[in-house]
C-alpha cells in the first residue's frame, strides 16, 4: 500500500466535539485535519476551494443538516467522500445516509477504535483505488466487506495478534485459496504453524476451506477469507 495523507474536513456544531474528534482523527497515522466547519454552508464552501478527500459530518447542525449537506456533496459532482458521525439512529436517517453513499456511518458517543476502524477501512480503499486503473471482484468484495476481526484475548494459547493479522492480510492480497504452504512461504513461517492458525480462522468462520482433489497423496486444503 502507498504511504497516503489523507486531508480530512470535520463538519460539527458543537466545538468540544469538533475538538475530540480533531484528536481522534490525527491519531490514526495517513490523515491529516485541513479544517473544520460548524454547519453544512460552510462545509460546502470550504470542500468547494479545498478538495479534501474524506468530510466527517454530524447530522444535526443549524443553518444546514448533514443529510442536506450530503446530498449537495453528490448533486455538485464534489468527490469528497464522507463518514456521517451522529446521535441519529432511527432507521430512516441510517438510510438516508447510506443511499446518499456514506461510507460508514458512526452514532455517538462512540470510542476511538470505533473511528479508528472506520478510518483503516478507508485508508485502504482509498490506496486500493489509487493504485490501480481496474480492480477485480474479489478485491472490491475485500475492501466493501472487511473480515472478521479477531481479538486477542480470543486466541488460543501459542497463538499471537501479529502472526495473525500477517496470515489475513497475506490472504486479503490472494486472487484465489491458498494452501498452507504457500502462506507459510509467503509471510516466512513454518507450514504447521501457518496450518495451526489458518485451523483456527476455519474454525472462528474467518477463512473456508476448498478441498483440492486430484493427482497422487492426500487433497490439498486451500484457504479462502470470508469477506
Amino acid at each position: 500500500m502507498k504511504a497516503s495523507n489523507i486531508r480530512v474536513l470535520l463538519i460539527e456544531d458543537d466545538p468540544m466535539v469538533q475538538e475530540i474528534n480533531k484528536q481522534f482523527v490525527e491519531e490514526v497515522d495517513g490523515f491529516t485535519v485541513i479544517g473544520t466547519s460548524s454547519n453544512g454552508k460552510e462545509g460546502i464552501d470550504f470542500i468547494k476551494t479545498e478538495k479534501p478527500d474524506l468530510a466527517l459530518i454530524d447530522i444535526f447542525m443549524p443553518n444546514q443538516d448533514g443529510i442536506t449537506t450530503i446530498k449537495q456533496i453528490r448533486l455538485e459532482g464534489l468527490e469528497t467522500d464522507v463518514i456521517a458521525i451522529t446521535a441519529a439512529s432511527d432507521i430512516e436517517t441510517v438510510r438516508q445516509v447510506l443511499q446518499l453513499g456514506a461510507i460508514d456511518y458512526i452514532m455517538k458517543p462512540f470510542k476511538f477504535d470505533r473511528i479508528k476502524q472506520a478510518l483503516t477501512n478507508y485508508l485502504n480503499y482509498y490506496c486500493k483505488l489509487q493504485e490501480k486503473e481496474s480492480i477485480t471482484q474479489q478485491e472490491l468484495d475485500r475492501l466493501l466487506f472487511q473480515p472478521k476481526k479477531l481479538e486477542n484475548k480470543q486466541l488460543p494459547k501459542g497463538l499471537n495478534a501479529l502472526t495473525l493479522e500477517k496470515i489475513i492480510n497475506h490472504l486479503q492480497e490472494q486472487n484465489q485459496a491458498i494452501s498452507a504452504e504457500e502462506v507459510a512461504e509467503g509471510i516466512g513461517i513454518a507450514r504447521v504453524t501457518a496450518r495451526r492458525y489458518l485451523e483456527y480462522m476455519e474454525q472462528s468462520g474467518t477463512v473456508k476451506i476448498h478441498i483440492e482433489y486430484g493427482g497422487i497423496g492426500r487433497p490439498i486444503n486451500r484457504y479462502l477469507i470470508i469477506t
